[in-house]
């Protein structure tokens, strides 16, 4: 016996749940700065982002700690963001405002995190409840990831716009190289080591090879970066 199916049909459907998430935005005084960071120097520059009282998707500003910055990473100075925590404080912002955005930029074209920016977002805020991580690259790309940490937690990619409703404040480039200036060094990446340091010194001086003909007879200058050298350097530092 065929059984008559018949599909229910609802005079108001329910609406389709909206996927797509709230943006992370930036007023134009905060887009502007962080691109005049960028561009200041050859590392990478970062600091955290200052959130709006009404609304924390919304950066009204960047704001540096000291730091020690290569290409490829950046470093916050511990005591510099205790700092950082308590002058915020003091203005009465609430943790969520100046906290939970990290912003920083990469030298090159590419946005996407390196294993070090994610390990530094894992260790340094994985302890909130939320955080965002936000990259700005050299050749304009951007990335932003809010990491929800409380509950089941998760990942969601978000959108990055700039909110030109916003009124259009002046840039302020004399205040903020004197920002970048007393925050930012440039680290080195390849410090050679103390010890490595006197054999060098010992085998670039004329009495070392002296020495070194000395002792191997079967010496072959040519294998030898140190024979008949005038100047050494090591990862651009000069002996």
């Amino acid at each position: 016996m065929k059984r008559n199916r018949q599909r229910l049909r609802l005079s108001n459907p329910l609406p389709k749940a909206n996927l797509t998430p709230n943006p992370l935005r930036l007023t134009p005084y905060a887009w502007r700065k962080l691109l005049f960071l960028r561009d200041l120097g050859p590392t990478e520059v970062g600091g955290f982002g200052i959130s709006c009282k009404d609304d924390l998707l919304l950066v009204q500003d960047i704001s540096l700690v000291r730091q020690q910055c290569s290409t490829v990473t950046v470093k916050f100075d511990d005591q510099a963001v205790a700092d950082h925590f308590d002058d915020y404080v003091d203005l009465g912002y609430e943790v969520e405002r100046f906290a939970r955005i990290w912003v920083h930029t990469h030298p090159g074209d590419s946005a996407i995190p390196s294993s070090t920016d994610e390990e530094t977002f894992a260790r340094c805020f994985g302890s909130s409840d939320w955080a965002i991580m936000f990259i700005l690259a050299q050749g304009g790309e951007t990335y932003a990831r809010l990491a929800l940490n409380a509950g089941p937690g998760g990942d969601l990619m978000l959108p990055v716009e700039i909110d030109f409703s916003r009124p259009m404040l002046a840039s302020e480039e004399q205040d903020w190289e004197q920002e970048y200036l007393a925050s930012v060094s440039e680290e080195c990446l390849f410090q050679p080591r103390q010890e490595e340091r006197k054999l060098l010194q010992v085998a670039r001086s004329p009495r070392g090879l002296e020495q070194r003909l000395d002792d191997d007879w079967m010496y072959d200058p040519f294998y030898d970066p140190f024979y008949n050298s005038e100047r050494l350097e090591v990862a651009g530092e000069p002996f």
